[in-house]
């Protein structure tokens, strides 16, 4: 019974650790990868809904992709959407953007 009640009160505890890493590894992909074409992350992260940014990044963020491969303005973004980074990334950045976006009510810190 004891391990029980153990493995109850564990979960949530283990789950919400795993969650903010990933929130975390996000916020450290886009400070990288977006802040220098982007700009201001705050008014950037904050123009989406979650739904918005969920549709977005969803099947490994391939309507992102193509939406920066598609811009000759974003070239320089080109390399990094081609690269494994990008793919292995990706569920990192969704955690992050749709943690701090519009209808979430928190607002970001990036550095």
């Amino acid at each position: 019974m004891s391990k029980f009640i153990f493995f109850i009160v564990s979960v949530p505890i283990l789950t919400s650790v795993t969650s903010s890493a990933a929130i975390y590894k996000g916020q450290k992909a886009f400070s990288k990868q977006c802040v220098s074409c982007h700009g201001n992350a705050q008014i950037m992260i904050s123009s989406k809904t979650m739904q918005e940014w969920g549709n977005l990044l969803s099947e490994n963020g391939i309507e992102l992709s193509k939406i920066h491969l598609t811009d000759k303005k974003a070239k320089d973004s080109w390399k990094y959407f081609y690269s494994k980074s990008y793919s292995k990334k990706v569920k990192h950045l969704k955690d992050f953007l749709m943690e701090y976006a519009k209808d979430s009510g928190n607002v970001p810190a990036c550095n």
